[in-house]
């Protein structure tokens, strides 16, 4: 069985009914297990519109949530120094979700490849925007 991290952006358009991202969310839940980072739920609840409140709830609550601990928070900074000193920008969410995956062994399903392709073992799962 197929297990899946999914990144922020994607859980977002779900809420927010983008039809693609509903279909491909329903698909992939019969076929694999639906994981976020703790950090992935911040985001969303930090976004959400007044009236999405009773949605989100509902829509997080789908997902098996993986906590933030040392093994995660010690390779999100790794990721972080290394990307700076590759003179690139990796954002600290990104970090944490990026290791929150590989920590897992699980397959990011992700709209910004970009943001993760320098990260090593790293599994993808690119989508278009």
């Amino acid at each position: 069985m197929s297990r899946y991290l999914l990144d922020t952006g994607l859980v977002i358009r779900h809420l927010r009914g983008h039809r693609p991202s509903v279909q491909l969310l329903r698909g992939m839940g019969k076929s694999g297990r639906l994981c976020i980072a703790t950090i992935t739920r911040l985001e969303v609840y930090a976004g959400m519109h007044p009236q999405e409140q009773f949605a989100t709830q509902k829509l997080l609550s789908r997902f098996v949530n993986l906590d933030l601990n040392k093994q995660i928070a010690d390779r999100a900074g790794e990721y972080v120094y290394t990307s700076r000193q590759a003179g690139q920008r990796l954002h600290v969410p990104d970090a944490v979700i990026a290791a929150t995956a590989v920590t897992h062994s699980l397959t990011l399903v992700t709209l910004n490849t970009s943001d993760f392709a320098p990260i090593p073992g790293l599994s993808l799962y690119p989508l278009q925007a």
